[in-house]
């Protein structure tokens, strides 16, 4: 069953689906670009920490260049594209004491439970850039410092004239099936009773499949059949900026020899605990919000189309 038939009369997934027109033949004239960060037109988004300002209705504060110069460093300030024909940046904001009084602080995962589909897959491209700027300063080629260029698409070093391009890192999240069961998970610092499919960072020279074997096996002891397992949707996931990559993994062995390391807790769910999981009547068990790829797979498999 292709992505679009598993989609069809559902939302995007969170952070997924961004409405920007991110400008790839402007990011190439640097003052053209320079030119729009200096102008009036367009709307800036302001970030305190990695956390977006929320107007109390609960969408993006949108700020005029006016307004949120005197709140941010703008020199630093993100080129994200044209959202409904306006361009719109993004800034850290390093006086939160002065924001205006219908502005709010809101945590990053709150906030992407507010948004609407479109302002939150921008606010995610925003969080990921600016986390990966923070993070790639200097050169890693010679340890000089770099320079912001292409609106924040690039960093480029002046002494060996390396240039740096941001990174997602992809991670690969399965639900691994016995038959009319799944396997879920969990670790010991999340809530009580949450329980989510199992994942893991890929590997250098490692496939997708691959790594989801491999990180079944590490954590569960569990063997996959790698010539089953079968891509279903992606997420970008800006915590800091990874891929999640939405499998299914249909398993040879499915005996358990939990890695209490990884996981606190391990175990096969039926087909009918996950729908009382996700309808929150299982007496002791519920799945990861509805921000989370995890719960996604699970509600597709839980309607048998997966």
């Amino acid at each position: 069953m292709n992505d679009r038939t598993l989609l069809a009369g559902r939302d995007p997934l969170v952070f997924a689906g961004s409405p920007l027109d991110r400008g790839d033949l402007l990011r190439r004239d640097e003052g053209a670009l320079a030119d729009l960060l200096t102008g009036d037109d367009g709307w800036w988004l302001g970030l305190v920490d990695g956390d977006p300002v929320l107007q109390q209705s609960g969408g993006l504060f949108w700020f005029r260049r006016s307004e949120i110069a005197g709140l941010a460093d703008l020199q630093t300030g993100l080129f994200l594209g044209h959202y409904k024909g306006s361009p719109c940046f993004a800034a850290v904001i390093n006086k939160p004491d002065s924001l205006p009084l219908d502005g709010e602080i809101t945590p990053a995962r709150q906030a992407a439970m507010a948004l609407s589909h479109d302002e939150a897959a921008i606010y995610a491209q925003a969080k990921a850039l600016f986390a990966w700027h923070a993070r790639n300063g200097f050169c890693a080629a010679c340890g000089q410092p770099t320079q912001v260029k292409s609106g924040g698409a690039r960093r480029a070093c002046e002494a060996c004239e390396s240039e740096h391009f941001p990174r997602v890192d992809p991670v690969v999240i399965m639900l691994a099936l016995d038959g009319d069961r799944c396997l879920l998970g969990r670790q010991e610092s999340w809530p009580e009773g949450v329980w989510s499919a199992l994942a893991g960072f890929v590997e250098p020279a490692e496939t997708l499949e691959e790594a989801c074997a491999r990180e079944l096996e590490e954590e569960a002891g569990v063997k996959a059949d790698i010539a089953a397992i079968r891509y279903v949707m992606g997420q970008p996931w800006p915590f800091p900026s990874s891929l999640m990559i939405g499998l299914v993994a249909p398993v040879l062995d499915a005996s358990l020899t939990i890695d209490t390391h990884e996981l606190e807790q391990a175990r096969w769910f039926s087909r009918d605990e996950v729908r009382e999981m996700l309808a929150t009547r299982h007496p002791e068990a519920v799945m990861p919000p509805s921000i989370a790829i995890a719960r996604r797979l699970a509600e597709l498999w839980a309607d048998e189309l997966i």
